[in-house]
């Protein structure tokens, strides 16, 4: 079977299409709850003849409009046709009797299909009680009045419930859906700092070492190769640290990184003074504050022009200090801020406040640029 829509939206929202709804043909199929009105016309019960034929076939047309439009989600139409089918069957009911009482159901089903909301709740409500007035107007017994009363509020709430449902798993698949997608874009977000924060710090070191190379290549040999072993050291660390952040679990060592970051410096010139003191971090905060030193050294050897740099680790507040002059100069500080920083103190902003940290960065009142990040405690 091909794939079916789900009825009209009702007023507060928009359905989503469930893929194992039921459709406008499974709907279709309740017309044969005209079986008994047919037969008593066919039998001669119903009299005239004429009108009970005539009150099938409009009843027939106008059950089928109902459906067809409610599924097309034009709910004007279907409404439209759903009181033009409860006039045939409580008219041709009062007219003829009995064999048109089975067509109460048919006209709840047409309810639940159509209606939504505070509307299908009144109506459930309300044609169950016109079924029994009109039953016992017609003579019914109290077994009857019950029976086509209990079998046309029944009809209506089923469908209605199934079709809610149906729209309810919709909308859900759709959620699910969306925050799959989500999920990629943050992994994307992730993937892309990750690899700015690395590469950018790699290739400037290697670009600083390779300057090294080129003008101690004549004059001294010996220190130009051992330049050189230096550049296919960050070389290789870079391709192993590309690989673990590919994986997603890179844990880069905060001692490890601050060797490191003494060492670039070093290389480009500037005279490097490390401090530490409180506890040690704890694991992801190890991590977080890597990543700072990271773009932070990267920034001076970059930007900065400086021949002196300060990076003090007190507890959970990593503060980055050189006396340069070009540094990058944010314009907004704070979590998730680094203003027109670039892209690097962006992503450091969004790593850490994800975490529930802060980055300020910005020029420092004594000369130079200062880069300060701190993390709450229990990270």
């Amino acid at each position: 079977m091909a794939p079916t829509p789900t009825p009209p939206p009702d007023p507060g929202g928009t359905p989503q299409e469930a893929p194992d709804a039921p459709g406008i043909r499974a709907f279709l199929t309740f017309v044969l709850l005209a079986a008994g009105a047919i037969w008593e016309t066919v039998d001669g019960s119903l009299r005239p003849g004429w009108l009970s034929w005539t009150g099938l076939a409009a009843m027939s047309a106008l059950y089928t409009l109902t459906v067809v439009m409610a599924f097309r989600r034009r709910a004007v139409p279907a409404r439209l046709a759903l009181a033009g089918l409860a006039a045939v069957v409580f008219g041709w009911a009062i007219v003829l009797g009995h064999g048109w009482y089975y067509l109460f159901p048919l006209l709840g089903v047409a309810c639940g299909v159509t209606l939504r909301g505070r509307a299908v709740r009144v109506a459930t409500a309300a044609l169950p009680l016109g079924t029994a007035l009109v039953v016992w107007a017609g003579g019914g017994t109290l077994e009857s009045i019950l029976a086509f009363s209990w079998g046309t509020l029944s009809a209506g709430l089923v469908v209605a419930v199934i079709l809610h449902l149906h729209m309810v798993i919709g909308e859900l698949n759709q959620t699910r859906q969306r925050l799959a997608e989500a999920a990629v874009a943050e992994e994307r977000l992730r993937f892309s700092r990750d690899l700015h924060d690395l590469l950018g710090h790699t290739l400037s070191v290697i670009v600083v070492k390779a300057e090294a190379v080129r003008r101690l290549a004549r004059r001294d040999p010996g220190q130009a190769e051992r330049q050189a072993a230096d550049i296919e050291a960050v070389g290789r660390q870079a391709l192993t640290e590309v690989r673990e952040a590919v994986t997603g679990y890179r844990a880069g060592g905060l001692a490890d990184e601050l060797s490191r970051a003494r060492d670039a410096l070093a290389a480009a010139g500037v005279r490097a003074r490390i401090r530490r003191t409180g506890p040690p971090p704890a694991a992801r905060a190890e991590t977080l504050l890597g990543w700072v030193v990271r773009e932070g050294v990267t920034n001076i050897i970059r930007h900065s022009g400086a021949t002196e740099a300060e990076i003090d680790l007190t507890g959970l507040t990593l503060t980055i200090r050189d006396n340069g002059s070009d540094g990058p100069h944010p314009t907004e500080s704070g979590t998730g801020g680094a203003g027109e920083s670039g892209s690097g103190l962006r992503g450091l902003a969004e790593r850490l406040g994800q975490a529930g940290g802060s980055v300020e960065a910005g020029p420092h009142p004594g000369g130079g640029f200062q880069l300060t990040a701190t993390l709450p405690p229990g990270v």
